[in-house]
């Protein structure tokens, strides 16, 4: 439960900057932006790797129970690593537009 609370507060905390990033008027936003901006680099990396190394840790314990599924397990494990690496790319783009606006 204290782990969740934490995963919550860092969530609400990184929204709770981006709205003020948006909501600063003139050249007062770049530095807003840019906290906005690393966090969404921040949260997008910690989330794609936590799930990339659930994701692995899941295909290889299966692969270690039961070794002759290692050729069925393979392919389906890719394809989710590379879904899920999409998405860190696409918290990294989306915050490089926010930082460009």
């Amino acid at each position: 439960m204290k782990r969740n609370l934490g995963n919550v507060l860092t969530v609400l905390g990184g929204l709770l900057i981006s709205s003020f990033a948006f909501a600063a008027e003139g050249g007062d936003a770049t530095g807003w932006m840019a906290i906005g901006s690393s966090l969404a680099i921040g949260l997008a990396a910690l989330g794609g790797t936590y799930s990339q190394g659930r994701a692995a840790d899941a295909a290889l314990s299966g692969i270690a129970r039961n070794p002759t599924s290692a050729d069925k397990v393979f392919t389906p494990m890719i394809i989710a690593l590379a879904l899920i690496e999409f998405q860190a790319i696409m918290g990294f783009i989306i915050a490089f537009l926010w930082y460009s606006k």
